[in-house]
């Protein structure tokens, strides 16, 4: 194993300030920077936080000194002032925190560990553990799938990264407590479920191999808690209910590597009155790849977004574009089957014209599909919280409906059907496209001929989390009422297809 090294600090989203970024990366970092703020002014209070909520953290040193032994070599991420991993005991420890308070404390307390001020995204640290802790650390994070890929580079085959995290079914009382000031007032940004993190921790190159839920009790009481935490604790269903959700994870065997040469790249763009969006997708849709082209399918535009797409293609002529006339506003269905027919790239993705879903985040999806972690990439809103207005709540109600419905109909776990962004080889797309009939051809929006097709081939299906924003300029061009009696529709021809089929 290497020696531990801090390498000097990246210009990650909580280190240097984005000003030449766009409005989406800038409002991820001031975000950070609140939060940074908040905890370095309550550093000096942690300890006697810890000693009021004790139940909870002595909860928390016994689950870590279970799975990680003493003598280890041990990073914890979000190590706050150092206790945990006082408590378990490490040969090297090493404690990452982005707020310098906590980890000048951290120093002062524990000389013989070690404490460096990083970004969770960009970790600048040389070397590799035996062990990695993330403890009560997901929750806070604007992006767990970057904190999860840079712990990976630390691991080695026999890495063990033992995390845990609150249980959404807790947000009401955790809510109270801080309205209350029972607990401490860094809102929770992330309520994820032990379905979630594995499906990150899947995608980042991780298999968990560990899990479970713990504490129904976080309040000292003698015999009552004792009862309550170890015993009731063992009964179906009772468990559902523990505060703390933990998983063990290790690096997932076999080769993890892109091709060779790397494929290139189609990004389809339906678009219908999107002219104020078309020059932020030509400045924020990275490359990737072999290369990246933009091929835009203009439904009918009435606000100057075609004229919009041509004044772009002069004023960025190093960018690939195509751009097709639908000939009239014949749906985003029959948008994406034109654009998937002229593209020329390898990798068929979809990005919605409204710019809803990032750009930012279209190199997950390139990386999840070309490092083999599913053949199918289909983006999820429904993770992390969504901006405010970003989603009207029936329509957030029926995403959530059809997402369990569509989970049993395709036998694969599917936490979002509507998101605009999916992912696949053009090869796969071809094999989809020849079962178009077989379903039917009444999909308005494209994503159930894509799902579908996808299951009945036998395809791995893999969400990847996106944060969905707001759209600023134009209209939706969802009917929520029409559209959801169609999908209605689609579900009965799903079950017949590929339940009773």
């Amino acid at each position: 194993m290497h020696a531990f090294q801090p390498l000097p600090p990246g210009g990650g989203i909580f280190l240097s300030s984005p000003s030449e970024a766009s409005p989406y990366i800038r409002r991820r970092w001031e975000r950070n920077q609140r939060l940074r703020a908040f905890f370095d002014q309550w550093a000096p209070r942690r300890d006697a936080y810890r000693r009021r909520h004790r139940v909870y953290y002595e909860e928390i040193r016994r689950l870590y000194t279970f799975w990680v032994p003493p003598g280890a070599r041990v990073l914890e991420v979000g190590c706050g002032t150092g206790d945990l991993l006082a408590q378990v005991r490490p040969a090297l420890g090493v404690g990452v925190d982005w707020s310098p308070t906590m980890v000048r404390i951290a120093r002062a307390k524990y000389p013989h560990l070690h404490f460096v001020v990083a970004d969770a995204e960009t970790l600048s640290l040389r070397g590799t553990f035996d062990y990695v802790i993330l403890s009560d650390l997901l929750g806070y994070l604007e992006d767990v799938q970057r904190v999860l890929e840079e712990v990976r580079s630390v691991c080695e085959p026999h890495t063990r990264v033992v995390l845990n995290f609150y249980n959404a079914l807790w947000e009401p009382l955790i809510w109270l407590g801080e309205q209350l000031r029972w607990k401490f007032p860094a809102s929770i940004r992330n309520w994820l479920s032990l379905g979630d993190v594995e499906n990150l921790l899947y995608l980042t190159g991780f298999e968990v191999i560990a899990r479970g839920r713990r504490l129904l009790w976080p309040l000292r009481v003698p015999v009552l808690d004792s009862l309550l935490n170890r015993w009731a604790m063992l009964l179906p269903g009772i468990r559902r209910l523990g505060l703390i959700q933990w998983c063990v994870a290790r690096p997932r065997p076999g080769r993890d590597v892109p091709p060779d040469p790397p494929p290139s790249v189609s990004v389809i763009v339906p678009v219908r009155n999107e002219a104020g969006n078309v020059e932020d997708i030509f400045r924020r849709v990275p490359e990737m790849g072999a290369g990246t082209e933009l091929v835009f399918v203009d439904g009918a535009s009435t606000d100057g977004t075609v004229e919009a797409i041509q004044a772009c293609m002069t004023r960025y002529p190093e960018r690939r574009v195509q751009l097709i006339h639908q000939g009239g506003p014949l749906g985003k269905a029959d948008a994406v089957r034109k654009g998937f027919a002229a593209a020329r790239g390898d990798v068929l993705m979809i990005l919605d014209g409204d710019l809803t879903v990032p750009p930012e985040d279209l190199p997950k999806f390139y990386e999840a599909l070309v490092r083999g972690r599913g053949e199918f990439i289909n983006g999820s809103r429904l993770v992390y919280p969504m901006e405010r207005g970003a989603m009207r709540f029936f329509n957030l109600l029926g995403n959530k409906f059809f997402s369990m419905a569509f989970t049993w109909l395709l036998q694969q776990p599917i936490k979002d059907t509507l998101c605009g962004t999916k992912a696949l080889y053009r090869r796969d797309y071809e094999r989809i496209r020849t079962l178009r009939g077989y379903f039917g051809d009444f999909d308005p929006f494209g994503d159930f001929e894509l799902l579908f097709g996808a299951a009945k081939l036998g395809l791995r299906i893999v969400d990847l989390p996106i944060r969905y924003q707001e759209r600023t300029y134009g209209t939706t061009k969802i009917r929520r009422w029409r559209h959801g009696w169609l999908l209605l529709k689609m579900c009965v021809i799903a079950f017949r297809k590929l339940r009773l089929g």
